[in-house]
């Protein structure tokens, strides 16, 4: 019987629409290309007629339309899905044309509102132009626009910030509130092939980025900011407890990334186990929080010359000194590796223009084209404003 079993061959035939082929390979190419490091990391909020029914100014807190009367549970949905963006990571900003006080009243006070304060990583309420404040937001968060969507009803706000900012995201909103939400699921912006625990601390730490930000701007000394910031740091191998996290950076991180090499974390999990990788990852935080995990470097050892895999830093971290430390750590763990030479190379990319000076500015000296080296015995440690913890 087991022999007739094994012998028996079915013919199934499947048929698919050419709609369906279409589909699946939009689905694949989206998660292909998320993989490569193109994917939405903020989406920015207009108020009135976006996230509830109405004009708050106008209407008052008790007439907007939201929670589970009429179109109001449109809104409602709506606004449960951007809760689940922040949740897996994605940054929230509000751009409302608005007095603040009235803009954060619905949040503070409406009793059906999903959307809290605390889910809204930056709040813009003026009177200004919005592509100006998207400018600004921008600039807090330190990421492209190309890694934004702003969500307006209006149609001319729509155009205005198409206009001035040919890189963001602006979907056409569909003029019944009810189709917002199916219409937006459908162009799949939000993909992501990994999640981490960090995701979810993700506002908090945008949310302190912004008071660095306005701390900043009261700063002339750059050192004396960098010292007044109280910053700490803990440098150690990747472990089983970041993996996710330190994968996540590879296939997230642009523009402060020496190679662009992506990752999985089965593919950091092999680099753990081989002995011939040294890797470091940079934990930090400042008087005002906690950043996390913001940097990682990958170092293959042959013998007694070393290569430089990967070097990722998070831009939020951006001039604190923190590729100093970095480099620091890792001439002390090669040098007792007997490694007697480190090289790299800059792969340039279109974003990665940031880190074209990396190397030399590290010491390190052009031998040709890309290629870079340094003699560890003449390395010289950098200094730095950033407390090593043990």
């Amino acid at each position: 019987m087991a022999k007739n079993h094994y012998s028996m061959v079915v013919n199934v035939e499947l048929h698919f629409t050419l709609q369906y082929l279409d589909w699946i390979t939009h689905k694949i190419k989206q998660t292909i290309d998320v993989f490569q490091g193109s994917f939405k990391k903020c989406v920015i909020l207009d108020l009135d007629n976006t996230l509830w029914g109405g004009i708050i100014g106008d209407d008052g807190l008790d007439n907007i339309q939201i929670g589970n009367l009429g179109i109001g549970k449109a809104y409602t949905r709506f606004q449960k899905w951007i809760k689940e963006l922040k949740n897996r990571g994605i940054i929230l900003a509000v751009c409302s044309k608005n007095e603040d006080s009235i803009a954060k009243s619905p949040f503070l006070y409406h009793p059906e509102m999903i959307l809290q304060l605390e889910d809204i990583a930056i709040f813009i309420a003026n009177w200004n132009s919005k592509a100006d404040n998207i400018n600004n937001i921008q600039k807090i968060l330190n990421i492209g626009f190309d890694s934004m969507v702003f969500l307006d009803d209006n149609p001319a706000e729509r155009e205005i910030v198409r206009n001035h900012i040919p890189d963001i995201t602006v979907p056409e909103l569909p003029n019944d509130p009810a189709n917002y939400l199916p219409y937006l699921i459908s162009l799949n912006l939000f993909e992501t092939i990994s999640y981490s625990k960090n995701d979810a601390e993700r506002t908090k730490q945008y949310q302190e980025e912004a008071k660095r930000t306005e701390f900043s701007a009261s700063i002339t000394n750059m050192d004396e900011y960098l010292q007044s910031l109280q910053m700490t740091a803990k440098i150690e191998a990747i472990s089983k407890i970041n993996i996710e996290r330190v994968a996540q950076l590879t296939q997230r991180s642009n523009q402060f990334n020496l190679r662009t090499k992506r990752y999985t974390s089965e593919d950091i999990k092999i680099i753990c186990s081989n002995p011939n990788y040294l890797s470091a990852t940079i934990e930090m935080a400042d008087k005002f929080g906690n950043y996390g995990l913001i940097s990682i470097a990958i170092i293959e050892i042959n013998e007694r010359c070393a290569t430089i895999d990967t070097w990722i830093m998070s831009c939020r971290v951006l001039k604190r000194n923190v590729e100093h430390a970095l480099m620091n750590y890792l001439v002390v763990k090669l040098k007792d590796k007997n490694v007697k030479q480190l090289e790299g190379k800059y792969i340039p990319t279109e974003k990665n223009g940031l880190v074209a000076n990396l190397l030399t500015e590290l010491g390190f000296k052009n031998s040709d084209e890309d290629n870079y080296s340094i003699f560890l015995k003449a390395f010289k440690p950098h200094t730095h404003n950033i407390k090593i913890n043990p």
